[in-house]
């Protein structure tokens, strides 16, 4: 207090309220310009590096019915007192039953997709229709969810060397093509990754019945993307939706810190193999390795990682 004083003229001090092992629960809210507004349920957003999220699902199985409407009641509450107009999310921290104001964010995120998969809704345009002057298309109670939707990001970065950024040319992608997986991607095969711009690459989203089921979906889409030339946390992002306690839905923000503080991954560094993989991909050969498949005469890269593990000794 004295040396806010001394700083600043005012010795008024704020306490913020620590919560050891929190999670991550976020609302997505709609207001529009004739005084109406909405909630579409929230997402689960704790398993976070550095304070950003990586997976996103909804919904939470940390919520009750009853926790949700509260919850959702005071989202809504937070942006009407504020005058807010158009597509937010309205962020808290959960402990137990009890939670706290964390901050809004006044825009459509990234993770928007896990509640369209429920919902049904088109989010990006009920924000232009909301910011062209309409009222908002739905009420509260014509507002339903159905089913489990969850979001892995794929991020250039290495997550076995603390998530340093990882920059260069992608020689190799495979994304996957499984119903009820969606792929929001910005780049393609010879796209140029640098350092100058956010680290994430694109963003896959499982939609299934229930938890299990999207998380055994995601898995399989997880297998089948295929990104050589650049880090990228894929591999760790299988990882942690096999682990027991990420299954058992005990999660917090402190997630990664406490199950996977020193994790390296089990296949070979990208970086290393890339130009190898890329000419041994791209080559036609009439003989292939035992095991590999080929698909419209490309040798899968995965595949031709193993190959290449066994002819140079390297295989366990």
């Amino acid at each position: 207090m004295r040396e806010a004083g001394s700083a600043f003229g005012d010795s008024t001090v704020y306490l913020e309220k620590y919560i050891p092992d929190p999670r991550h629960i976020e609302f997505q809210i709609f207001c529009d310009e004739h005084g109406n507004a909405v909630h579409l349920g929230e997402r689960e957003c704790s398993i976070q590096r550095r304070h950003q999220k990586i997976i996103e699902e909804t919904p939470s199985v940390a919520l009750t019915p009853e926790l949700r409407s509260r919850m959702g009641e005071a989202a809504v509450k937070i942006v009407m007192a504020a005058g807010y107009v158009n597509a937010g999310t309205v962020e808290f921290l959960l402990d137990g039953d009890k939670f706290y104001f964390l901050e809004v964010n006044t825009r459509l995120q990234v993770e928007h997709p896990v509640t369209e998969s429920v919902t049904g809704e088109d989010l990006v345009l009920w924000q232009l229709s909301v910011a062209s002057g309409e009222p908002l298309p739905k009420k509260q109670n014509e507002i339903h969810s159905r089913g489990h939707s969850m979001e892995c990001r794929i991020y250039a970065e290495d997550p076995g060397n603390n998530f340093l950024p990882s920059s260069g040319k992608i020689l190799v992608l495979e994304e996957p093509h499984i119903p009820g997986v969606r792929v929001d991607s910005g780049i393609r095969e010879g796209s140029e990754v640098s350092v100058f711009y956010d680290p994430i690459l694109s963003k896959v989203i499982a939609t299934a019945e229930n938890r299990e089921r999207a998380i055994e979906k995601m898995l399989v889409a997880l297998n089948q993307y295929v990104l050589l030339g650049v880090a990228s946390p894929i591999e760790m992002l299988r990882d942690i939706l096999l682990h027991k306690e990420y299954r058992a839905g005990n999660l917090s923000t402190h997630f990664l810190d406490k199950h996977f503080p020193d994790w390296k991954p089990s296949q070979p560094n990208a970086d290393e193999l890339s130009a190898a993989l890329f000419a041994s991909t791209r080559a036609p050969s009439s003989a292939t390795a035992k095991g590999t498949q080929v698909h419209s005469g490309i040798s899968s890269p995965w595949q031709t990682i193993g190959a290449w593990q066994i002819a140079n000794g390297a295989a366990k």
